[in-house]
């Protein structure tokens, strides 16, 4: 692999590989850095219902749709983890686990990591803990497992895992979910699903490295072999000396940072709306911001 690149986009969501698109059909050759699979957090919508074009998608599908443009367009791609950035300057400076790179421009589109319910959670990982019911949901064909949150994610992974699984139990700690109505009376309408307001999980009871309950803060039990925690995300931009706001990137109109060609996309940037269109809107507009300036 070559050393330097036109433009390095870290992070391959639905604004990455965007972005990626429209660089490469406007000339230039962009490197798209992913430290897992194409996609993101959008491997983890079981259904999307919303998003121009598709009048019912699973998040995974979508992202082999667009994914399928990537490849066809022979964008290279490297699966690596970023661990240091070096940005000021005229060149950037992209240090991974096995490769130091260089870009003329930089793409920060590495969206959102979910939040953990305890700091322990990752230990349990693949042992009755998950994050993601598209992934992990089929493990649990017919048993009893619980869903704690209150927002869209939430609520979708416990339509998902309804239709998977023997019952649902879906925790959130105030007395309304706060996801969209149409999601809401869906989860309401089945009968396998139940829901627990205004309460929280106080503890896991793990035996033999396998979760069996979870304890609520009323002292209340709930036999479960599977816990699913969408309770929210936080920008995963840590390794970005960037301006920020609550850990999210501030960007100008053209989605370039405080430091000169280095741009942000999608759900990593300071916004008021959080949605697969904007995302990839985002995308488009990085793109053609540098084609532009490139031509300069």
């Amino acid at each position: 692999m070559k050393q330097n690149h036109d433009v390095i986009i870290i992070g391959s969501g639905i604004a990455g590989m965007t972005a990626a698109i429209y660089l490469k059909r406007g000339g230039l050759n962009p490197l798209i850095i992913e430290e897992s699979a194409p996609g993101g957090q959008l491997n983890r919508i079981s259904t999307i219902e919303n998003y121009p074009g598709f009048v019912k998608i699973t998040g995974p599908d979508l992202t082999n749709e667009i994914y399928e443009q990537v490849e066809n367009l022979e964008i290279e791609y490297l699966f690596d983890k970023v661990i240091k950035t070096e940005l000021q300057g005229e060149t950037k400076k992209i240090i991974t686990v096995n490769h130091e790179l260089t870009c003329n421009y930089l793409i920060i589109a590495t969206g959102r990591l979910s939040k953990k319910l305890f700091s322990e959670d990752e230990r349990y990982l693949g042992k009755g803990i998950s994050y993601c019911a598209t992934c992990d949901g089929p493990l649990y064909k017919d048993k009893d497992v619980a869903v704690v949150g209150g927002g869209n994610s939430a609520l979708e992974e416990a339509l998902y895992l309804s239709d998977i699984c023997k019952s649902v139990t879906l925790i959130h700690r105030r007395d309304k979910f706060r996801g969209e109505q149409v999601l809401i009376d869906k989860v309401l309408s089945k009968k396998n699903i139940k829901c627990v307001y205004n309460s929280n999980i106080s503890e896991y009871n793990i035996e033999n490295g396998k979760l069996t309950s979870i304890l609520l803060d009323d002292n209340s039990q709930i036999d479960v072999t599977g816990l699913f925690i969408s309770i929210g995300s936080v920008p995963s931009a840590d390794v970005f000396d960037v301006e920020k706001d609550k850990g999210f990137i501030i960007v100008n109109k053209d989605c370039m940072t405080n430091i000169d060609n280095v741009y942000a996309c999608g759900d990593v940037i300071k916004k008021d709306v959080y949605q697969l269109t904007t995302a990839a809107s985002e995308g488009t507009i990085v793109a053609y911001s540098i084609i532009k300036k490139n031509k300069k």
